[in-house]
């Protein structure tokens, strides 16, 4: 499989993201990827900027390979987290972000030589990413783990090619070489996973989160928020099952209250990542959880994808 000139800009062996999810991609799991040949990429959520800061000089200390940063631009902290990423141009590669549009911060990133990926779930917003002269995007459907957009990735991802001229990474239901060839096929030039990566064994997050990701069958989603707003898919529990219950109660109300649910989801992914709360933790991952079957190393992971995917894409079964 040929990378394209824009992988290879990046210093890429395998086009392959690792997804920048909060508290769970750390300076660790993001040097691990990216020693691997793939993007490494540390999820700032909602964390302050010296959070952050602590994250890539972890990152540092373990790679010399590029990496990323991915900024929540609803964050409270984006503008500090945007003032540490320039003061480490020298090592972040690439910042994405989700949740906003990174107009304000594109021409000091692009300045520094840091590449600007905005995640996006619709061809409007790719569009729009476009005009304000992003370097490429991260079309992502609604089988991802997290916060989600309305559109499948089969169907988003070739039309967001079709409406852009800058490089289109595919993510969202992307477990194996299998779907990366398929987004291969769909115009995509890299794909970014991040459900994979949640039990590489790099990745920090409680057993029981693991656990909870290699037991998962097809169906063992399901996906909070849908009627107050704000719909990210999880795994099934007593606090996804309780969340949408409220949410239906409320939705049918005519004037819903939905403070319950703010009250209720408030830490409930820190307690999943950091405590394994099976009770009251917001596990989230994508559909393609009941795909992952055993914990690997992240370079075991990024090999075995892309083997698969380039003997998919050269005719072999």
């Amino acid at each position: 499989m040929e990378l394209s000139p824009f992988m290879k800009e990046l210093g890429l062996k395998y086009p392959i993201f690792q997804g920048g999810m909060a508290w769970v991609a750390d300076g660790k799991l993001a040097a691990a990827v990216s020693n691997a040949g793939g993007l490494g990429i540390i999820g700032s959520g909602n964390a302050p900027g010296s959070v952050v800061a602590d994250e890539i000089e972890s990152a540092k200390s373990l790679t010399k390979k590029p990496f990323g940063v991915n900024v929540m631009l609803l964050s409270p902290y984006a503008d500090e987290v945007v003032k540490v990423i320039l003061a480490n141009k020298d090592s972040v590669a690439v910042v994405t972000t989700g949740a906003g549009n990174p107009a304000k911060y594109i021409e000091k990133l692009k300045d520094a030589g840091i590449k600007v990926i905005p995640v996006v779930g619709s061809v409007a917003l790719a569009r729009m990413m476009e005009r304000v002269g992003v370097d490429a995007v991260v079309a992502e459907g609604m089988e991802s783990g997290g916060h989600i957009g309305k559109l499948t990735t089969m169907a988003l991802v070739p039309q967001v090619v079709d409406a852009v001229k800058i490089p289109v990474i595919a993510a969202g239901g992307i477990g194996d070489g299998r779907g990366m060839a398929a987004a291969f096929m769909l115009g995509a030039e890299g794909v970014q996973m991040g459900t994979r990566f949640l039990v590489a064994t790099e990745s920090k997050i409680h057993p029981n989160y693991k656990k909870a990701v290699l037991r998962a069958k097809d169906a063992s989603t399901l996906v909070t928020g849908e009627y107050a707003g704000h719909p990210s898919r999880v795994l099934k529990n007593k606090m996804a099952k309780t969340y949408i219950g409220i949410e239906k109660e409320e939705a049918l109300k005519p004037h819903p209250d939905y403070d319950k649910l703010e009250e209720l989801g408030t830490g409930s992914l820190r307690r999943a990542v950091i405590e394994g709360d099976s009770e009251t933790g917001s596990f989230m991952a994508g559909e393609i959880a009941g795909m992952v079957k055993k914990e690997q190393p992240a370079a075991e992971i990024l090999a075995e994808v892309y083997s698969q995917a380039d003997k998919l894409l050269n005719g072999e079964r």
